[in-house]
């Protein structure tokens, strides 16, 4: 067996092994989330305007918002640690060549979005609970934690990952076109922005099987730039984290039978940012991930335009929920979404293996 035909094997398996864990796990996950009710017991909080206009409450309560599971993540993130503790416990108790070959939990490209993965999506949870269980004393209704706490947290998360790869990895980053460039100290507070900036987007989370679809092409992209710069192990990260989201969609096409929730979202999307730096495209991810990039952008328009200009731009935020409200079904939304984060996704894998 050549080496091409095993790196295929090393990267493509863990997908396939990661969406059969998923599978399997998902019924037991899911009656138990409905048993407990894992849902917002409240509607969003009354102090945003934009969550008491009729757009916002007829969408959301088309949706489900109010019972649907939000903590579907679970499965996502549950799968991918089982997968690769799998892999590697294959290699620890039946070592040989090839059991060795398939382990790609490594230090230098795997280990740093594994543990941003598991941290921020426990972060997550945390939120999810509150949103779910907690009162108007811990939180405002349905909204969870404080904004500037999450925004706290992923600074965090962000600069904890800054600095490992400042000093242990001396990484820099990748103008298309120009070549790798050094910031110098000016990395650790990039990093840290881009962290937070990926994450903005994670309000994409609002329609059945959008994220999770939005975010499989994004990390399919990272799979075919780590491949082209040898980054076996990191590809084989972001097939496996593919594999648990297409364990996630297979119950989540419509009707959603649960939402990714914080731990999903948060997890996914700081892990993402973090595979970006890994191989040096984060200035790509505003093409590569440009649903998140879209939504996070339409948000703040909002915000501001309703602060400042006092008008809204959009019928309801974010832009996805902007074409429910001019009428579109959820399911045409979410398709034409999909369509747009494939062609980008290619589009911007073509540019980092060009430039």
């Amino acid at each position: 067996m050549n080496n091409l035909t095993f790196d295929a094997i090393k990267i493509l398996l863990p997908a396939v092994l990661a969406f059969m864990v998923g599978i399997g796990l998902t019924p037991m996950l899911s009656d138990f989330m409905y048993k407990h009710k894992l849902w917002r017991r409240s509607s969003r909080s009354k102090v945003n305007t934009e969550a008491m206009s009729p757009d916002f409450q007829r969408i959301h309560n088309q949706n489900g918002e109010n019972s649907t599971p939000r903590v579907g993540g679970v499965i996502v993130w549950i799968s991918i640690i089982i997968t690769i503790a799998l892999v590697f416990l294959l290699s620890v108790f039946f070592p040989s060549e090839t059991t060795e070959k398939l382990n790609f939990l490594s230090r230098n490209q795997t280990l740093l979005p594994l543990a941003a993965l598991l941290f921020a999506s426990l972060v997550g949870l945390f939120d999810d609970f509150i949103q779910i269980y907690g009162t108007k004393n811990v939180a405002k209704a349905g909204d969870g934690l404080p904004r500037y706490f999450r925004i706290l947290v992923v600074l965090f998360i962000g600069a904890v990952g800054a600095w490992w790869f400042y000093t242990k990895l001396d990484f820099g980053i990748h103008v298309p076109f120009y070549g790798d460039v050094n910031m110098g100290l000016l990395f650790i507070p990039f990093f840290m922005l881009v962290v937070l900036g990926v994450f903005s987007g994670s309000v994409i989370d609002g329609i059945d099987g959008l994220a999770a679809g939005v975010m499989c092409a994004a990390y399919a992209s990272f799979l075919v730039i780590a491949l082209s710069q040898n980054q076996i192990d990191l590809a084989a990260f972001c097939a496996v984290v593919i594999g648990g989201l297409l364990a996630f969609l297979w119950f989540n096409i419509p009707p959603a039978r649960f939402y990714l929730g914080e731990t999903g979202m948060l997890g996914l999307t700081v892990a993402l940012a973090v595979v970006a730096f890994l191989t040096r495209e984060a200035l790509l991810l505003p093409i590569i991930a440009f649903p998140l990039f879209i939504t996070s952008v339409s948000s703040s328009v909002q915000m501001f335009s309703k602060k400042f200009l006092g008008r809204k731009v959009f019928l309801v935020a974010p832009l996805h929920h902007h074409f429910e409200a001019l009428g579109w079904p959820s399911y045409k939304v979410t398709m034409r979404y999909w369509i747009i984060a494939v062609v980008m996704a290619i589009f911007g894998a073509i540019i980092a293996i060009v430039g």
